[in-house]
């Protein structure tokens, strides 16, 4: 694997920092989770005030994400960044300290604490065609989603840590105090609004932003993407319970993040001389979903579906970030970031339900058939997207974009 592409990355002023930032910004508010999880089973005494809590902040999150992205375009990334990673953590250590006999208040503390969930990921992704341009615009995005699923395994994991060796309330105040510290680095890492006036024109409002003929199937394919991998989260749980050993579940999701890790190095040190099209790579995400449907017969071989299936997942999602961004004025870039990450909470609340059903309706298997059919929708939807091509400069000017 050649790794001049990421050896050239490292060499813009602001990368590594801004990376780095990013990544322990995140960090808690993944790790915050599986704490928050346990704080209110214990707190009620059953799992389902657990669901009813972590849907309250998905909810939450969901309505504030939009909000904060689009005050960051307007006003500057800094001082909203900073300013909701205070409030998160004050929400959280709130729900914390909250007494047990008043465990009903948690929903609400959820749902503020949701609400002021720090822009954290929307501002990393418009701030990245600020800092590097051409070829090596695939290459950060690759990375970035890369170490998004390096988040994904590594924060819940955490958590759980500390819940077991201290308690759900330790966890939640640790994830709280942490959250304080890295969002307020990463916050300070952000570069200046960008300079606005009549010259360049009107900005544009929301419907104006989302109703278009590129972004908006960009947001819906990374909405049924998000969909279909919720879907196969829960399917893998009950992949494992059905051969009753729950350490299946852990040991299938590591192999199909282990896969996704290695598909994003891997596609962010390629050179990139060839047109990239998104659609193409939704597509055999599909096609390894339904791999994955006759690969049901046994843990080992699932476990292999899922490492080649999970190859193509990095690479995805990095591709629908760098079309998004290169397809967007940069006045409101972080703002339709914001949408895509609210596009994908609700497909992941859509996702773990309807897999549901589709388990006790149909059996495990028919989870992946329902994961295949909603990337083959995100496939369709983006055939009409231009590719990624090395030699354009990768940032379309305002005027093609809008």
């Amino acid at each position: 694997m050649d790794l001049s592409a990421y050896r050239a990355l490292w060499k813009n002023r602001g990368v590594s920092a801004l990376l780095a930032s990013a990544l322990l910004a995140r960090l808690p508010v993944m790790a915050a989770l599986v704490p928050v999880s346990f704080l209110a089973k214990d707190a009620a005494g059953n799992f389902g005030w657990a669901g009813v809590v972590a849907g309250a902040y998905s909810v939450g999150m969901a309505v504030g994400g939009p909000i904060w992205s689009r005050v960051a375009d307007r006003r500057g990334a800094r001082g909203v960044v900073i300013a909701t990673g205070m409030a998160w953590g004050l929400a959280m250590a709130a729900l914390a300290l909250l007494p047990s006999d008043l465990f009903r208040l948690m929903p609400v503390l959820s749902a503020l604490a949701g609400a002021v969930v720090s822009p954290v990921t929307s501002t990393l992704r418009a701030a990245w065609p600020r800092l590097v341009q051409g070829p090596q615009l695939r290459t950060v995005y690759a990375l970035d989603a890369t170490a998004q699923e390096v988040l994904f395994s590594v924060g819940p994991l955490l958590g759980a840590v500390v819940v077991s060796f201290a308690s759900p309330r330790a966890g939640v105040l640790t994830a709280a105090v942490l959250a304080g510290v890295s969002i307020w680095w990463f916050g300070l890492r952000q570069p200046p609004a960008l300079p606005h006036d009549d010259a360049s024109g009107a900005r544009l409002t929301a419907p104006q932003l989302l109703w278009h003929h590129r972004r908006l199937p960009l947001i819906v394919a990374f909405g049924l993407c998000v969909t279909a991998f919720a879907s196969i989260s829960l399917g893998i749980v009950a992949f494992a319970d059905v051969h009753g050993n729950r350490l299946i579940a852990g040991i299938l999701e590591t192999v199909w993040a282990v896969g996704s890790l290695l598909g994003g190095l891997v596609m962010g040190a390629l050179p990139g001389r060839r047109d990239s099209y998104v659609w193409r790579r939704a597509f055999l995400i599909s096609l390894g979903m339904l791999l994955c449907a006759f690969a049901t017969a046994s843990p080992v071989s699932l476990g292999i579906g899922l490492l080649l299936s999970g190859c193509v997942l990095a690479p995805t999602v990095g591709a629908l970030y760098e079309r998004l961004g290169a397809l967007t004025p940069a006045s409101v870039r972080t703002e339709v970031f914001g949408w895509m990450t609210s596009g994908g909470m609700v497909g992941g609340a859509i996702g773990s339900s309807v897999a549901g059903q589709v388990v006790e309706t149909f059996g495990v298997r028919y989870v992946w058939v329902l994961a295949a059919l909603l990337t083959f929708g995100a496939t369709v939807s983006l055939l009409r997207i231009p590719p990624h091509r090395p030699a354009e400069e990768d940032a379309l000017t305002e005027a093609v974009a809008i």
